[in-house]
């Protein structure tokens, strides 16, 4: 996933440096829909990446927040993907990426404030992602799965009570705060990290389309064959219940 991203990197125009207050920060400043891309998988592979390394010391409440953020990363990877292989681009993608380059802060300001930054709303990525796979007019029951598992890695990322007592337990029962090295819940999260993985490379395969980059694509659909067989082909490592390190990105 590392060399795609690289690959694609050389396809773009580059950041050029761009002045900001007394010194300068990197931009692309062309801001286009491939530029975007780029920084989406760059953003992804560097979250596998931190996920790997948080399920490996049992840290997996973090891990699971980290896959709330990927969860997203990827769906706009796809979206962005399916607007340029399609070339069906609606307002929501003008809009997503006006709003991606937004600057956070305004450099003209004395005192350093966050400007408002607007977002195409979830529920719509959602919903466009879903009528590109299932038809013009989508699936109900597709969407009820994303918003469930959305929810459910919500309630990691904003700390709810039920996903909290997942760290309690043992003898005697205590919360384990520093890591859940070698229990059930580090294998179960183990597997379900396989998942995030699988994607990841299916973006990469996405995006390989949208860039035309078709001996790149045929590449990476023999990588994602291989992947299945050697982890498994259930949307969950083949490794559950045991625990092991999960391969490099």
């Amino acid at each position: 996933m590392e060399h795609t991203v690289n690959v694609f990197s050389l396809r773009v125009p580059g950041p050029k440096r761009v002045q900001f207050r007394r010194s300068f920060v990197y931009r692309h400043v062309e801001k286009t829909v491939h530029q975007a891309l780029v920084q989406k998988l760059a953003r992804m592979v560097s979250s596998l990446h931190a996920a790997r390394l948080l399920l490996e010391e049992g840290f997996v409440q973090e891990q699971a927040a980290l896959q709330r953020i990927l969860d997203e990363i990827i769906e706009d990877v796809s979206f962005l993907s399916f607007s340029v292989i399609s070339g069906n681009s609606e307002p929501s993608h003008k809009n997503y990426l006006e709003w991606f380059f937004q600057e956070e802060f305004d450099p003209n300001d004395a005192v350093v404030s966050s400007k408002a930054r607007p977002s195409v709303p979830r529920q719509k990525i959602r919903a466009y992602l879903d009528r590109c796979v299932s038809g013009p007019k989508g699936s109900s029951k597709d969407l009820d799965a994303y918003k469930t598992v959305s929810k459910a890695y919500s309630g990691f990322v904003h700390a709810a009570s039920p996903q909290i007592m997942d760290m309690y337990g043992g003898a005697p029962p205590r919360f384990h705060m520093r890591g859940m090295q070698g229990t059930e819940r580090q294998a179960e999260h183990s597997a379900d990290l396989w998942n995030c993985f699988y994607r990841g490379i299916m973006a990469c395969c996405l995006s390989a389309k949208a860039f035309g980059e078709e001996e790149l694509f045929v590449s990476i659909r023999k990588f994602e064959a291989e992947f299945l067989r050697e982890t498994g082909n259930d949307y969950q490592s083949n490794e559950w219940p045991r625990c092991r390190p999960l391969p490099s990105v």
